[in-house]
């Protein structure tokens, strides 16, 4: 049976840790009964949470977008994450004539999902692929109040994202530690789950730093370290909250586990490490400050100890190589040995090192223990961003290439002998400029895509932009307006 990861959003719209003696009498077990430890009253955590988690909807204004409230969820992938119609908003965007947006048309509503209050003034946290794509953005409190909101910042890589509405005096949630979270423990969901407002569910979490990727993710800078828990989530819960019987914020639900689309019996929530981290980056800089270790790893286990010869342990990030002008570089790290920790917390597998890794921005302080030849080894340096410099990262803001796009006539067309192409018009201070391009260069291949419209420019240059290369460059081909050939290679971090 095929099981999948499906993004929950639609909204149409503890610990039982007592310890029974093993020949315990009757008056005994009454006695550890009425201990705190089986305090299950959930009202108290419903009550306090329930005014601080919304509804949002969102709109495009596409004459072709149909809003399905229920979601097909036919044909979806392992692991993906959950909103509205899934599958229309994980598809890449379709370049061309056949995405040109209806401006003339009425918005239509797309999808919904939750959202939690982190501030009085209106700044709610939520997924990113709830507001993805959205040309409108309406958020519903539990007093049946609607604002509009607008984006603040996203972040695909933990599918987080910031949002802010115009209002005073909203009932923020209070943020708890992820970290002190413990197996077993009692959590509520909150959400908007199929459009019934304001539900709440129960659960326990059944594991922390749960990886839900399908490969290794050794590469990739987003988020693979979930809460798992047992509460029922559903389609509209996307974004919502999960709480603890305080009712503070532990977590963020993003995904469930299904071959359906609906619960099945496992839920994932991104933890609140990660979440305050993010959200403050969105705010102050507008886009998150990532930093890196610089190397390339596998997950150690115990046919992999054996094979290289290592000792001692069986769990670790094993390094296969580090990378020039990085913190392990200056760290001393080499390749073969095993990172055991980070500022002290366990590091075992790639779900951890990732999450960890998400806490710290280039210019924070960080300690690593890594184990070479059977020694343990603790040091202590800087963090640093993918291109080993510590300095502040700027939004992906496709106006930084300085110039518009003006599609081809026909007649342009055939006096040049070309099919497609864009030209360069209004030429400012930017990267085009500095890369050496002109006004009335025509545009024909952006690293060996065709180009037709400043949307297939614009598509091509956010791919670049979210992608996890470090190096991050428009190869561009095309024709000066003599008809000479021309190739430019413009880095696109060269205004960071």
């Amino acid at each position: 049976m095929k099981f999948n990861i499906t993004a929950l959003a639609l909204c149409v719209l503890g610990s039982f840790a007592a310890t029974v003696p093993a020949l315990a009498d009757e008056s005994t077990f009454v006695r550890t009964t009425a201990t705190p430890a089986f305090d299950t009253d959930f009202t108290r955590a419903a009550e306090k949470t329930i005014n601080s988690v919304v509804c949002i909807k969102s709109y495009v204004n596409r004459s072709q977008q149909q809003y399905d409230p229920f979601g097909g969820m036919g044909g979806i992938d392992p692991f993906e994450f959950f909103f509205g119609t899934p599958r229309q908003q994980q598809q890449p965007r379709q370049r061309g004539r056949g995405n040109q947006r209806n401006k003339n048309s009425e918005p239509v509503q797309s999808g919904l999902g939750s959202g939690v209050i982190v501030s009085a003034d209106g700044y709610i946290v939520t997924n990113n692929h709830v507001v993805a794509d959205a040309d409108k953005l309406e958020v519903l409190l539990n007093d049946n109040n609607t604002y509009e909101a607008r984006i603040i910042g996203t972040d695909e890589a933990t599918d987080l994202a910031l949002i802010k509405i115009d209002a005073k005096g909203l009932k923020p949630m209070d943020f708890g530690d992820s970290d002190a979270v413990k197996i077993g423990e009692w959590v509520l969901a909150v959400g908007n789950p199929f459009g019934f407002n304001s539900t709440v569910t129960a659960g326990i979490v059944s594991a922390k730093a749960r990886s839900i990727s399908s490969g290794t993710g050794a590469q990739r800078m987003g988020l693979d370290s979930y809460i798992q828990t047992d509460a029922a989530l559903n389609p509209g819960n996307s974004g919502g909250a999960l709480v603890n019987l305080r009712g503070q914020l532990i977590g963020i639900n993003a995904a469930i586990y299904s071959n359906t689309g609906s619960y099945t019996g496992f839920s994932f929530a991104i933890p609140t490490t990660v979440v305050k981290k993010v959200i403050t980056d969105l705010k102050q800089y507008g886009t998150v400050q990532r930093a890196v270790l610089g190397i390339t790893y596998t997950e150690l286990d115990s046919k992999l100890a054996k094979d290289k010869g290592i000792q001692g342990i069986v769990a670790g990030i094993y390094v296969n190589s580090v990378v020039d002008r990085s913190t392990a570089k200056e760290l001393g790290i080499e390749e073969g040995d095993v990172i055991t920790a980070i500022n002290g917390n366990d590091v075992h597998t790639s779900a951890q090192l990732i999450e960890q890794m998400n806490r710290f921005r280039p210019g924070d302080s960080i300690t690593i223990t890594f184990v070479r030849d059977g020694k343990t080894i603790t040091k202590r340096g800087t963090l640093r961003n993918d291109r080993g410099s510590t300095d502040i990262t700027k939004p992906d803001d496709f106006s930084s290439l300085g110039c518009a796009f003006m599609k081809l006539s026909a007649e342009t067309k055939q006096h040049m002998g070309i099919s497609h192409g864009v030209q360069v018009q209004g030429l400012q201070k930017g990267l085009f400029k500095d890369g050496g391009i002109k006004d009335g260069f025509i545009i024909l291949y952006i690293n060996d895509q065709p180009v037709n419209s400043t949307d297939d420019v614009e598509y091509i240059y956010n791919q670049i932009m979210k992608s996890d290369d470090s190096e991050k460059v428009m190869f561009i081909t095309g024709l000066t307006p003599t008809g000479a050939k021309k190739y430019y290679a413009i880095d696109l971090t060269a205004n960071d």
